[in-house]
């Protein structure tokens, strides 16, 4: 049985992931007030932060940037396409882990701008997961069907 992913949903899943790379910033600055909160760090520990925040940003971009020029052959079923599409899989699902499992015990600044915008940045992490682990399975399948 064939796993299709429609373009059209890979290619908005990748418009979020470049969305999130974009909003990283100000949801920083403006929800999580995390620059002070590095500004109280040793100098180099301030910038092994600020380092893995801008690998976080980098990641997102590449993953939707990736993902809108690269569509077709992120369904090949080739071996390229299956360790992409897996590692961003991994890498989403990761998110998702690591978010519901420490992040629930961290207070979100009571506006209701912030609020929404958990729920709607909580329900695109589940999105990318979801396509990109199916993408991975439906690559895996395909390519291990296909190789000689």
């Amino acid at each position: 049985m064939k796993i299709i992913i429609p373009t059209w949903l890979i290619i908005l899943a990748a418009a979020g992931q470049i969305f999130t790379a974009i909003i990283y910033p100000y949801v920083r600055h403006a929800v999580f007030d995390w620059y002070n909160d590095v500004k109280k760090l040793k100098p180099l520990n301030q910038e092994i932060a600020k380092t893995y925040g801008r690998y976080i940003q980098g990641l997102n971009f590449s993953f939707g940037l990736i993902s809108i020029l690269f569509v077709s052959d992120l369904q090949n079923q080739t071996s390229l396409a299956t360790a992409l599409t897996g590692l961003i899989a991994a890498y989403w699902t990761g998110k998702l882990i690591t978010q519901f499992a420490y992040y629930p015990m961290y207070q979100i600044p009571p506006k209701k701008i912030f609020k929404i915008g958990t729920v709607l940045m909580n329900i695109m992490f589940v999105a990318f997961s979801l396509i990109f682990v199916v993408l991975f399975v439906s690559n895996l399948t395909g390519y291990l069907q296909n190789k000689p």
